[in-house]
């Protein structure tokens, strides 16, 4: 029986534009945050950006802790250590500032703040109890969409692969998307986080549509498959970074910047809703092994993943064609064409464009199919299940 039903959530509330930032402290008081647990990382400390946020919350707030221990693709004890700061300061909300990876552990820290234990307690879908602490989500890249996104990706170096913890719970009470922390971004930040911008777009576009997913509310699933408000979404999204996204790699403009924060916080709003697939659960592993950016992985990944994906969803491919910018073509020539623009994309971003570039040895490439096809919300999501011999075949070309 097909699924007639799909549904769709968000943040608490949005703030975006130039100077959003500035509300922090006021949006905290508004949600009776009193004492707050501010974690980001040394560099963005370093860098001053901070300091507006930090003075912001001081005159709002009767004290705030700083944990400045973020780092990139972080692994679970770094969650740990913000966790321990937090006990010690008896904070009552938690306001994440950085990248995706500093949010993710800003998500995890409200989380067992609130309900104890570990944060491996909760890894997977729906095994988080209820309300986690008051978030507060501050983006300072453009990709992640982590601002409105209910998951939370830590590593995990015993297993050496990426793990997510799900749950509609870990959305952002507030997301203040202020796209001027983004303007003193490096180049190779913004390609990076630009291109897992694009991913996320793609693989909620071109995901399972939602009428072929389980029709059971509670299944154990985390996402939806592509639905209209998702698609709308990840269609404005991919013809944004298309435009937009090339000029911040050269010429940076405010409003070039404003448009690639848009578009990640809309593919954020899209993949979260309808989900990601087999890029991300080929990358999870890639990245655990190889420490390479998440977005990196994901773009070097996603073309290869099309491919495979391509006759289960040649229409979506030839339309994000014509978000490029294509004119016309068979249904299968721009198919082709979509997938050899986001090439090109990933090239002007400097992406590598081979798996062994990264490190990865060939007798690992069956391991990682193996990890991969265990991760069972992103395999449910595509439009096309793999096997494994699939997912090795993917890595195998990619290699």
């Amino acid at each position: 029986m097909a699924n007639s039903v799909w549904r769709f959530a968000m943040a608490g509330q949005i703030q975006f534009g130039r100077g959003a930032s500035r509300f922090c402290g006021s949006t905290a008081a508004q949600l009776a945050i009193r004492n707050p647990l501010v974690v980001t990382d040394q560099n963005l400390i370093r860098t001053g950006l901070i300091d507006p946020i930090l003075q912001s919350l001081k005159d709002h707030c009767q004290s705030v802790t700083l944990f400045d221990g973020g780092q990139a693709e972080p692994p679970v004890q770094i969650a740990r250590e913000a966790v321990v700061l937090g006990r010690q300061h008896q904070n009552d909300g938690v306001i994440g500032v950085g990248g995706g990876s500093n949010l993710d552990v800003a998500k995890v820290t409200a989380l067992v703040l609130r309900h104890g234990g570990e944060p491996e307690s909760y890894f997977g879908f729906q095994k988080v109890p209820g309300p986690i602490l008051p978030l507060i989500a501050i983006p300072t890249t453009a990709g992640t969409g982590s601002e409105v996104s209910h998951s939370a990706v830590l590593t995990d170096p015993k297993q050496k692969i990426k793990v997510s913890t799900l749950s509609p719970w870990l959305r952002p009470t507030a997301a203040l998307v202020d796209p001027s922390l983004t303007d003193s971004c490096p180049t190779t930040v913004s390609a990076h986080s630009g291109i897992d911008a694009l991913v996320h777009a793609v693989e909620a576009f071109t995901a399972k549509n939602f009428s072929l997913m389980p029709s059971d509310p509670s299944s154990n699933l985390g996402y939806e498959g592509s639905h209209p408000l998702g698609d709308m979404f990840a269609r404005e999204a991919i013809g944004a970074i298309a435009t937009h996204l090339p000029q911040v790699l050269t010429r940076p403009t405010p409003a070039s910047r404003d448009a690639m924060a848009w578009a990640a916080l809309l593919a954020g709003m899209a993949f979260s809703n309808c989900g990601v697939g087999l890029v991300h659960a080929l990358e999870y592993p890639v990245g655990a092994s190889c420490h390479c950016s998440h977005g990196e992985g994901n773009g070097l990944l996603l073309p290869h993943v099309l491919r495979f994906l391509l006759p289960a969803r040649k229409d979506r491919l030839a339309e994000i064609a014509t978000l490029f910018g294509a004119q016309s073509g068979t249904p299968e020539q721009m198919a082709e064409e979509a997938i050899e623009r986001i090439e090109a994309l990933a090239r002007q971003c400097g992406l590598r464009s081979r798996l062994r570039d990264l490190g990865v040895q060939a007798e690992q490439l069956e391991s990682f199919a193996e990890k991969s096809h265990r991760i069972e919300r992103l395999m449910e999501v595509s439009p096309r299940k793999p096997s494994v011999g699939d997912l090795a075949s993917i890595l195998q070309a990619a290699w």
